[in-house]
């Protein structure tokens, strides 16, 4: 994540390698033909530390993103759309993966196909007012994303890596990670890779950075141990991701990418650490 610039606003610009993985946040929905509008239950092994946080129903994001699909069509396809809305929280909250963006995507697609319509670019451009990195999630491909996130160019070259995510259960402010950077106009992005070549990629990841890095290890000194402990597992690339704390190694086979899981795990049993592999389709 490449911090290139601030808008007057305070919207730092960033230009970034965004990919997904095939672990997250689950939504699913229940319809009732008499109900219009939709209630939230949360569940899952990250719900308890969700619902405590200051985020009451009325303000969750999942609410907001169905209340806004809703009031994008027209009357006649969504009076009678209504029900009960499941999130299960499988993601650490404030890990710098982008749990609670993706949530809302997700539910957005969705009642888009339950409403009879297809997404399109006024849609996926509006929902940039529930978050910037809305508008990338509603893609779950990998990209390129500029700007404050909003400015995506779809990729279709980027290896199938299996990844493996770590979060030391710390949460991490962005805001307070954004103030304490000590340059908000760094260089871009290098030139991408010319092949899918793993060992291409590799090069290429290797030589960008992630610029709230090193401020997030200031303000979380255990981020540095993550990264560390990723490393140690022999893993292609190891870096923080977003924000932080979460930090992810890149590997090439399941086998590899399971070994090191269980080797961090052993090591530091209180970690949240999950295999997962990387959407490219």
């Amino acid at each position: 994540m490449h911090i290139v610039g601030q808008r007057d606003d305070g919207y730092h610009l960033l230009e970034s390698v965004v990919c997904f993985t095939e672990f997250g946040d689950e939504i699913s929905i229940e319809i009732t033909e008499t109900q219009s509008g939709f209630s939230l239950e949360i569940d899952g092994p990250y719900s308890a530390s969700l619902n405590e946080s200051t985020l009451s129903n009325a303000d969750n994001l999942v609410l907001k993103a169905a209340n806004f699909a809703l009031g994008h069509f027209s009357k006649d396809k969504t009076n009678s759309i209504g029900g009960k809305i499941t999130l299960t929280k499988n993601l650490p909250i404030s890990s710098g993966i982008g749990g609670g963006s993706a949530d809302a995507a997700a539910t957005i697609r969705a009642i888009t196909q339950l409403s009879g319509s297809m997404l399109n670019q006024a849609l996926i451009a509006g929902s940039a007012h529930l978050g910037a990195d809305v508008p990338m999630c509603m893609h779950s491909t990998p990209m390129i994303a500029r700007g404050i996130g909003d400015e995506i160019d779809l990729l279709s070259d980027v290896p199938s890596f299996h990844i493996l995510l770590v979060n030391p259960n710390v949460a991490v402010s962005t805001p307070v990670i954004f103030k304490q950077l000590a340059s908000k106009n760094n260089s871009s992005l290098s030139e991408l890779p010319l092949s899918p070549r793993t060992d291409n990629w590799i090069e290429f990841l290797s030589n960008q950075r992630n610029d709230l890095q090193k401020p997030a290890i200031i303000a979380e000194s255990i981020i540095g141990d993550v990264i560390n402990s990723i490393i140690k597992t022999d893993a292609l690339l190891a870096r923080m991701s977003g924000s932080g704390a979460t930090c992810f190694g890149l590997f090439e086979s399941a086998t590899a990418c399971e070994a090191a899981r269980l080797k961090v795990i052993n090591e530091q049993p209180t970690w949240w650490c999950v295999a997962t592999k990387i959407l490219t389709d």
